[in-house]
């Protein structure tokens, strides 16, 4: 066998580790001297233009979100007060397609929101589904390439993605949601979403507690069979754009419950598994979801490009009282997301009107293209200084963050894991027709995929649920894997 040659990085340096983001401690924070990372992102970032990398089609409206319940328990962020209503755009997509894709395709939904408060825009990048295909960002421009042309046919290749999932365990999780019934939605007003991520609140005695975010359909889900959407694809490839968009204009104004989930420190480390792995889900039974309020959308945009194309979301963006995790997706996020803005959009692309917080802005950021405002005049340009330019604020400062470990080092994310539990229970879930889609669905996504890859990913099933592994491999033709088929 040929010697495969040694992966570098564009400098010719020799990489060690393709795998694992550098980390203080298994669950800490990623650290920036990770410069392997920080390459594969910011180069991911700036693949493709003029459209947006990922959820490149999407579809938006304005709207209010209006908190009911005290949670000042847990955040002092006050437009998460009751009684506080805070105006918001919620921006929902496809992820793989191009900015031209149908909207009626199996494909996890982007539900990203941006909320305008007093203290500053606060942005929330989730999706339709709680949990993601990979865990440590190191691996997100690898999955996102298998969904993506191939360079030699300029199609996708479902050979491409099943093999990359098939080794990489911890997606079948999420790829269990997405070739279930909730994988082709009849539209976005009957999906959840999800901040998907781990973040944190932080009350006025400056306690921390993590914290999950969902946002429950009103409208109930629906979903296509794969022939529907067919169908609907034939007819119109803007089916969701036009029923958001007729509804709101309309008067059938969407909402949805706002709900968190919320655990301790304490509860953080006895729980059973990492609780900042975005592949992993918090059990409502174990963590109850909390209401909190309600998210109405009920203005369309007025110019698209403009108001929606423009549109900017960051989870750099948060505001006092609401922070972040050791997540490592989210904290390699809260770097790519605004650095892909600064290069599709432009360096100052939150000057934009449908970017700019309703807040003050003071800093000392000057120049690059696009500066359409008075560029702050003849205002001091650096600090300290002795000219009343603005100063930092103590009382915003968050409280340390804990870490379990001095060690940095590449952790193997996938050594000891249990990628199967949860994807077994949420199989389990599901009564027999449901299962039947799902495995049905699956069968015709492999349509054409080598045995090899086709088998790998048979024996994941079967490790989840021996019903989910064997129904999958009968329509298939194949049978389950013997080392598999023995457990």
């Amino acid at each position: 066998m040929t010697k495969r040659p040694t992966l570098t990085t564009t400098g010719g340096n020799p990489v060690a580790d393709n795998q694992n983001s550098v980390t203080a401690g298994p669950r800490g924070p990623l650290l920036m001297q990770d410069y392997q990372l920080i390459e594969k992102l910011a180069h991911q970032n700036r693949e493709r233009i003029p459209e947006r990398v990922v959820h490149a089609k999407g579809s938006a409206a304005f709207g209010t979100l209006k908190i009911t319940e005290d949670i000042s328990q847990y955040t002092k962020a006050k437009a998460l007060q009751k009684g506080a209503e805070s105006e918001c755009l919620l921006r929902f997509s496809t992820v793989a397609g191009e900015k031209g894709a149908a909207d009626a395709e199996r494909d996890v939904r982007g539900f990203a929101l941006k909320i305008y408060t007093e203290e500053g825009n606060w942005d929330m990048v989730g999706n339709n589904t709680p949990v993601f295909f990979v865990r440590d960002p190191y691996k997100f421009p690898d999955f996102i390439r298998t969904q993506k042309r191939m360079p030699s046919t300029n199609m996708r290749s479902a050979t491409a993605m099943w093999d990359f999932w098939s080794l990489s365990p911890e997606s079948l999780h999420q790829v269990t949601i997405l070739m279930s019934d909730r994988g082709l939605p009849i539209g976005y007003r009957h999906v959840n979403g999800y901040g998907s991520h781990t973040y944190s609140l932080i009350n006025d005695a400056g306690e921390r507690i993590w914290c999950k975010f969902h946002f429950k359909t009103q409208q109930g889900h629906q979903h296509y069979t794969n022939a529907e959407a067919t169908e609907i694809v034939g007819k119109d490839r803007e089916s969701a754009q036009r029923d958001l968009y007729e509804a709101i204009e309309g008067g059938d104004f969407p909402k949805w419950n706002v709900q968190i989930q919320v655990m301790t420190d304490e509860q953080a480390h006895a729980f059973k598994w990492n609780p900042f792995d975005l592949t992993k889900v918090w059990p409502h039974a174990d963590f109850p979801c909390i209401d909190i309020g309600q998210l109405e959308l009920n203005r369309n945009a007025e110019n698209y490009h403009a108001q929606i194309e423009q549109a900017s979301f960051s989870p750099s963006n948060v505001v006092p009282g609401i922070s972040w995790s050791p997540d490592k997706m989210l904290q390699a996020r809260i770097f790519s997301y605004a650095d892909a803005h600064r290069y599709r959009v432009g360096t100052n692309y939150e000057f934009l009107p449908v970017n700019k917080p309703i807040s003050a802005v003071n800093n000392y950021i000057r120049d690059g293209a696009m500066r359409f405002d008075d560029n702050g005049k003849d205002g001091v340009i650096y600090e300290p200084n002795s000219f009343n330019g603005p100063l930092e604020d103590a009382q915003y400062k968050e409280p340390p963050l804990p870490l379990e470990s001095d060690t940095a080092d590449r952790f193997n994310h996938r050594e000891e894991e249990d990628y199967y539990e949860q994807p077994g229970n949420l199989f389990r879930l599901l009564n027999a027709e449901q299962q039947g889609r799902l495995m049905d669905n699956t069968a015709e996504a492999m349509a054409g995929v080598p045995s090899e890859i086709v088998q790998r990913w048979i024996g994941h099933c079967h490790r989840a649920d021996p019903a989910y592994g064997e129904g999958l491999a009968q329509r298939m033709g194949l049978s389950v894997p013997a080392a598999e088929a023995a457990e």
